[in-house]
This record gives C-alpha cells, sequence and structure tokens, in this order.
C-alpha cells in the first residue's frame, strides 16, 4: 500500500479536506445520487464516493420499467433512471470518485478511502451513508457448490456484464428479486425450473408473480431446498414440503435438475462502517435487521451522519430516492439552516413517502418505523 499524491489520483487531494467538503455521500446509488443532487441543488459542496465503476447503484442492473407514479418514473427502466441521475451529476458538478471502497470510519471523524493501491483520508462536514445491503444467503448441503448464486450477482451478471451463468435455474424465495430475475433469465433464453417460497404465499407484487405464472414457470409454495447436488458444480436440487414450524416433512422431497441455484432470501443493510461511527444500531425485522437508528430527517444517533435507503430500510428504489432527497436537504439545513427551497424538498419528499407507505404492502414497514424510537 503506497502513500497517494496527487500525480497518483484523478483529483485534488486538497479537496478532501473539511472546509472543502460539505457533504460527502457515501454510496451511489439511487439513494445516494438523489441526496447528493439535493444537497447540491441547494448550494453545498458534496462528494459522491462509490466502490462501482460507474453511477447508479442497484439501477443499473435494472432492465424492467417501474411502475407508480410518473414523479417516480412510472415507465422508466431502471438503467435510464440511473442515466438521468447521473446525467443531473454531471450537468451539477458534482466531484465524483468511483472505484473507490471506503475501508473505515477513524477518529476525528475521518474515512479512509481505498482507490486502486492508493489509500488516502477524506474528511466531511456532514455525512450521508447511503451504502445499500448485501444479500442474504441460505445454510443447506454442498452449498458451497460452484453454481450457487445470490440473485442479485446473478443479475449483475446477466444485466451489467453480458455473462449467462447457467442453462436452467432453480431459484429460492419468491420476492420480488425473486421474481424479476427468473423473468430476466427467461428472456435469455433461460430455462427456469421452478421457484421455491417456504412461505404460504408469494412474497413479491403481483404484478412481477403474474408474468413468471404466465410464463408457465411453477412456483411451490411451503417448499425450502434441502440439498444441492453435483461432484464438480450444480447439477440439481432437492427440495422438501414444509411444516407449520418450517420443520422438513419426510417423504416429500423431490429433485429438480438445474446447473444454477439462486437464492433471493432477502438483503441486509451494511451497518458496518456506521458501528465504526459510534452510531445507534437497532434490531428491528421489518426493516431488514439491524438497522441504524434515525429520525424523520434521516439523522442518525450522531448528528452529523445521515442515512437513507436500503442501509436504512429494506425497501423500493422509489422510496429509497425519497429519503435520499429528505437526508441530502436535511444534511444542508444542518450546516446552513433551513430555507424555503430545502424545506420545499423536504415537505414534498415527505408527503409521496406517507403517500406510498399506505399500501398493503409498506405495512410492515410502517410498523418498523414506529420501533425507531429515540
Amino acid at each position: 500500500m503506497k502513500e497517494p499524491n496527487n500525480r497518483d489520483l484523478p483529483f485534488d487531494l486538497s479537496l478532501l479536506t473539511s472546509d472543502k467538503v460539505d457533504i460527502c455521500v457515501i454510496g451511489g446509488g439511487p439513494a445516494g445520487l438523489e441526496s447528493a443532487i439535493a444537497a447540491k441543488e441547494l448550494g453545498a459542496r458534496v462528494l459522491i464516493i462509490d466502490d462501482n465503476p460507474v453511477l447508479g447503484g442497484q439501477l443499473i442492473k435494472q432492465t424492467h420499467k417501474f411502475f407508480g407514479s410518473k414523479a417516480h418514473y412510472c415507465g422508466v427502466r431502471g438503467m435510464d433512471i440511473a442515466t438521468i441521475l447521473t446525467r443531473s451529476v454531471e450537468e451539477l458538478n458534482i466531484d465524483v470518485i468511483t472505484s473507490a471502497t471506503v475501508v473505515g470510519y477513524y477518529d476525528n471523524d475521518i474515512l479512509g478511502i481505498l482507490k486502486e493501491d492508493a489509500l488516502f483520508p477524506v474528511k466531511a462536514k456532514r455525512y450521508v451513508f447511503a451504502a445499500g445491503a448485501s444479500e442474504n444467503m441460505l445454510a443447506f448441503e454442498n452449498a458451497d457448490l460452484p453454481g450457487v448464486y445470490g440473485a442479485g450477482a446473478v443479475q449483475t451478471m446477466m444485466n451489467v456484464y453480458g455473462v449467462v451463468p447457467g442453462m436452467r435455474a432453480l431459484v429460492i424465495g419468491s420476492g420480488n428479486i425473486g421474481l424479476i430475475v427468473p423473468y430476466q433469465l427467461l428472456q435469455a433464453g433461460v430455462d427456469v425450473a421452478a421457484i421455491v417460497e417456504v412461505l404460504d404465499h408469494v412474497g413479491g407484487y403481483h404484478v412481477h408473480a403474474a408474468k413468471i405464472k404466465r410464463a408457465g414457470v411453477p412456483i411451490y409454495l411451503k417448499h425450502t431446498i434441502i440439498k444441492a447436488q453435483g461432484t464438480e458444480c450444480v447439477e440439481a436440487g432437492v427440495i422438501s414440503e414444509v411444516g407449520d414450524k418450517y420443520e422438513c416433512l419426510l417423504g416429500t422431497e423431490k429433485t429438480i435438475a438445474c446447473d444454477m441455484i439462486l437464492i433471493a432470501i432477502g438483503l441486509s443493510p451494511l451497518t458496518e462502517l456506521l458501528y465504526q461511527a459510534g452510531c445507534r444500531i437497532d434490531y428491528v425485522p421489518e426493516l431488514g435487521g439491524h438497522v441504524p437508528f434515525h429520525d424523520e430527517n434521516m439523522m442518525t444517533s450522531q448528528p452529523h451522519i445521515f442515512v437513507c435507503g436500503d442501509l436504512a430500510c429494506i425497501e423500493e428504489a422509489s422510496t429509497a430516492m425519497l429519503e435520499g432527497k429528505i437526508a441530502g436537504a436535511e444534511a444542508y439545513e444542518s450546516l446552513y439552516g433551513e430555507s424555503k427551497k430545502s424545506s420545499a424538498i423536504v415537505q414534498q419528499a415527505r408527503t409521496e413517502l406517507s403517500t406510498i407507505r399506505t399500501s398493503p404492502f409498506e405495512e410492515r414497514i410502517v410498523w418498523g418505523r414506529k420501533k425507531l424510537t429515540p
């Protein structure tokens, strides 16, 4: 590891000090981008740090069209929303460092940033963490065989890098990712053998489930995977019915031929840096597990740190973007005070969030947020 200098990096290190950066946004996905855009439009000096080579986060691999209202990009594909937001970042001349990983939160509120083989510090007055979430995995026999993937990883391989990792898939989990990714596999010419769901109902939106059913893909409810078969790689998956206590029922096993098993059983917020920063972390299952405590302003227990997106609550991109706007505007207000423009941004975002969360699908989020008490 070498100490960087300005010849090593495509930016001036002197810009990365607290007197140059008002708000540092960690994560260039939908929440982080909206946060940075809101703060920059209000007049803050903003820096975005993201570990991917391009901005957009999960949006860049989403080929499906969003639904809802026009204000939330109804009818626009996720990858096109990423382009729209990235263009706004460029037009606003927001400073961006890509292909860079935040490796630690240190004393005096300094971030350690690793880019290529250079490690350097970043110091800002306020931080907005929009680091997203990681895929949950599942333990079963031979789960370490080549061919067992997270569903989101397969989506990235296909839609970002053009790699189809197999020709017959078995999908575990029927949330939105567990429905969207197999449909995209079908579009790529891959056979989807089945979707397996441990609950007695499909977890994702009906609009996604309906497309899967029309394609003739069987969905096994109250089933789980117990084993992957194969020697050098996955050749089949063995599933079983489950009882009322989710125990496997002997004699109900089915063997399904496949060369890849996709695990789509949810996400967990990436809270490691916030632990290091001393933020209060609560366990709220409805919000995704261990999440940073935050108030309606998206402010954590550390008043200079704000959060948004999947890091704050496992939800949808539309709500992540609205939370991002609130976090960016509130971070600005914590520095420079409330203005008519910042107040309008926050109020509109809160109103739209409230409308979205009246949906039955958002009931768990409403209950979960009630648990985030001071």
